[in-house]
């Protein structure tokens, strides 16, 4: 990441620094899940480590007024950016009646909050690519200047959810972005025993698209691969297929041992790309991040955190009477 290269990209240094902070956030606040996981507090964990920049320099990159995001289930950074807080995601960790993405119904990683234009997920994965897609259809429909943002892993750019989504917006040429954060594994199975392409976004050209794959490392890349995507869809000319290529730090989940499929060796020296760091570089390169500003950062996002924790900890389950709200009509 040499030379201003945000510049070329309109981003002013404040907004930079937004970025860079919405990133540890992220990370300390799936940090601290992990330990409330280990320490028999919350059920479960899945992960955003190693992903932040790919998700926070997507989310800068669209109009977090008006366009639909539906996240999988790592995309902290994208529902912190669109506005989600981290006593949202704290509230849901421990399923307390505040959650706002389930009132304390579903696992944590299932996002939604209405009135951010985040769309709830569900537990089988890829069903978020054709809720995207009906969204880019009923934008198109009503004449909406919007787009529907969608992401996914590579193992779920396998499953027919996501062809017949991305077939279906071709044809119809509808607002749509498709992000895979390509972070190698479907759980234990390794990229290459999932594509027989090079790619992911190989698979575009099948349905009519671009297909472009940027280092999901560097907040910038993603960032101008996804305006351009954007701009694209807002012009009209229909969806696009942006790969991201990252890698996951964690295991799969709280309840995965990634020691059964892949070496110390490699998630020590994956390390080494660690976004955080990465983009905490280029800052200090350009002079817009100092030691000291960086460490401000750092403190601050850890009180938001620790006040998060202790306020989820502290309040109230759903009553047991509400256990059947919203299920059926009253």
């Amino acid at each position: 990441m040499a030379g201003n290269r945000h510049e070329a990209l309109g981003l002013s240094e404040k907004t930079l620094l937004e970025m860079f902070e919405t990133m540890v956030l992220a990370r300390k606040i799936d940090e601290r899940m992990w330990l409330l996981n280990r320490s028999g507090k919350i059920p479960f964990v899945i992960s955003c480590q190693g992903q932040e920049a790919a998700q926070v320099g997507a989310a800068f990159a669209l109009d977090r007024t008006k366009d639909y995001v539906l996240p999988y289930y790592r995309d902290v950074g994208v529902v912190l950016a669109f506005g989600m807080t981290a006593k949202d995601l704290l509230l849901s960790g421990f399923a307390k009646a505040e959650d706002p993405s389930s009132g304390g119904r579903q696992m944590p990683g299932h996002f939604g909050q209405k009135k951010y234009r985040i769309v709830t997920g569900s537990s089988p994965v890829t069903t978020q690519v054709p809720h995207a897609v009906g969204i880019g259809l009923a934008a198109k429909m009503e004449g909406k200047d919007l787009v529907s943002f969608v992401t996914f892993g590579e193992g779920s750019s396998n499953q027919g959810d996501f062809h017949e989504g991305a077939n279906f917006a071709g044809v119809h040429k509808l607002p749509v972005i498709f992000m895979c954060e390509n972070n190698q594994y479907a759980i234990s199975v390794p990229l290459e025993k999932q594509l027989s392409c090079e790619k992911v976004s190989d698979r575009a050209i099948g349905y009519g698209m671009p297909g472009v794959t940027v280092n999901g490392n560097d907040p910038l890349a993603v960032y101008e691969a996804i305006k351009n995507a954007a701009n694209r869809a807002r012009r009209g000319e229909g969806p696009s297929l942006i790969e991201t290529l990252v890698y996951r730090l964690t295991p799969h989940s709280s309840d995965d041992d990634d020691r059964t499929y892949r070496s110390r060796e490699e998630v020590e020296k994956s390390k080494k790309n660690d976004p955080i760091f990465k983009f905490s570089n280029y800052l200090k390169e350009v002079n817009i991040l100092t030691d000291l500003n960086e460490k401000e950062i750092f403190d601050r996002t850890q009180n938001i955190v620790d006040e998060a924790t202790e306020y989820a900890e502290n309040a109230p389950y759903a009553d047991p009477e509400q256990a059947l709200k919203y299920v059926y009509g009253e």
